[in-house]
């Protein structure tokens, strides 16, 4: 019997969430993306057995995203009244940043309507660092826990203690046993998981399979490039520059049409969607069939 895989709880949070914002960008047919991704910086302190960092050959870079590229992103999404969420998260672990809070407020000041997120695993947290950062705009906390369930009843405690409400944060049990995925919705990171430390080979046969990552989704590194997907960690697919361009050009951009079009309709025969096993439909569908219907390249 086939064992069934871990799904994260919190992917029918986000999809719903993702619907709920559908945008357009005003006077066009155009859908915005409901997802604003950020991963800024190049680094992390930590190497989980089932991420990418844990390979030998994975570089750590400590830079992080200039402020400037922040307030750019968010005075172009202000622009059009966003109301999506912006999620601090990526490759690397953003509370690394002393920036962040910063960020936070430059975000929340010129979108107030926005649902800012950080996903973390909460290993520099304290209570004076947890009310700093819901005082300078963040709306929610992921806490991904990996070390057992102690620590996880300890930072339960410590939001508690800070006076969060339950819908301040979420703890994600990152520790689980490998039986249970490790408590993830694991996948091979586009290929990128031949040499981490539990390894999951790249796809000999392409999934005949659609994703609707691109459709709904904009992610930006820290060094302004912008990526298909948050699964793309060997950085292959980049679809513009935005020290370059706003965020329209990009999304509208002949790559991004290319890769979102070419996902919808399951041909993933490109570099480096041919060699990934990821499932993704979770999240979209409604942006994905609003670009099919409306065909809009």
């Amino acid at each position: 019997m086939k064992k069934k895989k871990f799904i994260d709880p919190y992917i029918k949070v986000k999809s719903k969430k993702s619907n709920e914002v559908f945008q357009l960008f005003p006077n066009t047919n155009i859908p915005m993306p409901s997802e604003i991704e950020i991963s800024e910086s190049g680094t992390c302190n930590r190497k989980c057995s089932f991420c990418p960092r844990s390979a030998p050959d994975y570089k750590d870079i400590k830079e992080f995203i200039p402020t400037e590229l922040i307030v750019k992103l968010s005075e172009d999404l202000a622009q059009y009244n966003y109301s999506g969420t912006l999620r601090f998260s990526g490759f690397v672990e953003p509370l690394l940043d002393k920036n962040i809070y910063n960020l936070l407020n430059i975000c929340r000041t010129n979108l107030p309507k926005i649902n800012i997120e950080i996903v973390t695993n909460g290993d520099v947290l304290s209570i004076t660092r947890l009310k700093k950062l819901f005082t300078s705009g963040l709306s929610k906390l992921l806490i991904s826990v990996y070390d057992g369930p102690e620590d996880a009843f300890k930072l339960d405690e410590m939001c508690k203690k800070a006076d969060l409400s339950n819908n301040q944060y979420f703890i994600r049990h990152r520790y689980l046993p490998q039986s249970q995925d490790f408590g993830i919705t694991l996948s091979n990171r586009s290929g990128m998981m031949e040499n981490t430390e539990f390894k999951i080979p790249k796809l000999e046969k392409t999934l005949d399979a659609p994703c609707y990552y691109p459709s709904y989704t904009f992610f930006l590194d820290y060094n302004g490039d912008v990526l298909m997907c948050p699964h793309d960690w060997g950085k292959k697919n980049i679809l513009g520059n935005y020290k370059l361009n706003d965020l329209k050009t990009i999304w509208m951009s002949k790559i991004a049409l290319e890769t979102r079009y070419n996902l919808i309709d399951s041909n993933r025969n490109f570099n480096p969607c041919n060699v990934c096993d990821v499932k993704g439909t979770f999240i979209g569908k409604d942006h994905a069939n609003h670009w099919k219907v409306n065909n809009l390249k």
